[in-house]
């Protein structure tokens, strides 16, 4: 791996909180991810199960968690099952972690191989009544795949018909909504990665260099500072193209003239930057280009102010939107007509203003945690709010990722990233 790992006392942490919301009588198995395959016989990078990552640090493949804290056997009550390597394994996929390795990562003392895992999964179940099972329960997950949390879950209930069964996501999704210092800083880690690819970036633009051109630069700075690479699949929109949300292709020249908006971010540990700054090509904003630049700042920034402990996200959209509907009124862009004869249930400012403001971000960039009940402490949010005109082909967004703090408001991971139009003048320019 190309990250510094983090402490083994994370993880026996994250365990210890995990197992406090179980039930009398319990055990709670975690596999990793599957290698999915590409064509042929060629494969995708492996990604870790963020649920098994967040509980073990361990990133391989191939890899059960086993947890059953009330086992009447206390070598059983943690157990950490690993692909056993050998000489045609390190040859041909390099080396695999040692029990001794993935206890020192894990702070797990029993460590087997999965040639073990059955003898010991039966004799655990057989002590215990309660059995939690993970699966992937994001509200905006769409699982075509099946993975090894559902073949488990099948062979699992068939073998064991009589056990009552339960949801681990529910208590991951609690849980993994409210980071660790650690965790924040590697959230920091991967934020100043990112920086450090804008920055690169501001001296590199200029009319005529390519959108891949500038993903090739990011992903440059990405790597030398030992990350996997972006966090998510990054979106370089020059002109009109900034007004297509998720505009992946990057594949356009840029105008001069235009504005360029890139949504990218660093991963780093496993956990990932989100970030979003939208530029002029040329190097100045246009006096448009600027007016509707600050209006997305100034929502930007009061956003960031209202997102605060006690609130409910659903509520703080409804006031970010009601933000931006004054704004898009000084703009000339939606009229006090539009709001008096708007449908409820798509304001008026919705016509450029299309997506939510703010998501939890960690493991997963659409990290997991509540979107319905109160805003805590240590929960991390993207802030993000744009304006798209797709008659004057520009579109604009700005987002920073920012920490919930206690007594504090929030933090901002982005706050060294340029983000005001003078200074992004000034460096592009200098």
């Amino acid at each position: 791996m190309k990250y510094q790992p983090l402490s083994s006392s994370l993880y026996i942490k994250n365990r210890e909180k995990f197992c406090y919301k179980l039930t009398e009588s319990s055990v709670a198995i975690f596999n990793s991810n599957d290698i999915m395959p590409t064509n042929a016989d060629g494969t995708m990078r492996f990604r870790q199960n963020n649920d098994l990552f967040y509980l073990t640090g361990i990133d391989q493949e191939e890899t059960i968690l086993l947890l059953a804290p009330d086992c009447p056997n206390p070598h059983m009550r943690e157990v950490l099952f690993l692909r056993e390597t050998n000489e045609h394994i390190a040859i041909w996929e390099g080396h695999k972690y040692t029990k001794e390795e993935a206890e020192a990562t894990s702070g797990i003392k029993n460590i087997q191989w999965l040639a073990n895992f059955d003898q010991v999964f039966n004799t655990v179940m057989a002590l215990c009544c309660n059995v939690y099972l993970n699966t992937n329960e994001h509200l905006r997950a769409g699982v075509v795949v099946e993975t090894q949390d559902a073949r488990f879950i099948k062979e699992c209930k068939t073998k064991f018909p009589l056990h009552t069964y339960h949801r681990a996501a529910p208590i991951m999704h609690e849980l993994r909504g409210v980071k660790e210092q650690e965790e924040i800083n590697q959230l920091q880690i991967a934020c100043d990665i990112t920086d450090k690819g804008f920055r690169r970036i501001l001296s590199f633009v200029k009319p005529g260099v390519t959108e891949y051109e500038i993903e090739a630069e990011y992903l440059h700075e990405f790597v030398r500072n030992r990350s996997n690479g972006f966090a998510y699949q990054p979106i370089i929109a020059s002109g009109a193209s900034a007004c297509v949300l998720h505009y992946i292709e990057n594949h356009k020249e840029c105008i001069a003239g235009e504005m360029l908006l890139m949504d990218v971010g660093a991963e780093y540990g496993n956990y990932n930057a989100d970030m979003t700054r939208t530029i002029p090509v040329s190097g100045r904003f246009t006096e448009r280009q600027r007016a509707v630049y600050d209006a997305v700042l100034r929502v930007q920034k009061e956003a960031s102010q209202i997102l605060r402990i006690g609130t409910n996200i659903q509520d703080y959209h409804k006031e970010v939107g009601l933000i931006m509907q004054s704004e898009l009124v000084d703009l000339g862009l939606i009229d006090q007509t539009d709001i008096k004869n708007q449908d409820a249930a798509w304001p008026a400012y919705k016509k450029y203003f299309m997506h939510g403001t703010s998501h939890h971000l960690g493991l997963d960039v659409h990290d997991v945690g509540t979107m319905h009940g109160p805003i805590m402490p240590g929960m991390v949010f993207t802030v993000e709010p744009g304006i798209y005109i797709q008659e004057e082909g520009l579109g604009i967004r700005l987002e920073n990722n920012i920490v919930i703090q206690e007594g504090k408001g929030y933090f901002d991971l982005m706050r060294n990233i340029p983000v005001e139009a003078e200074e992004i003048e000034e460096l592009m320019n200098s």
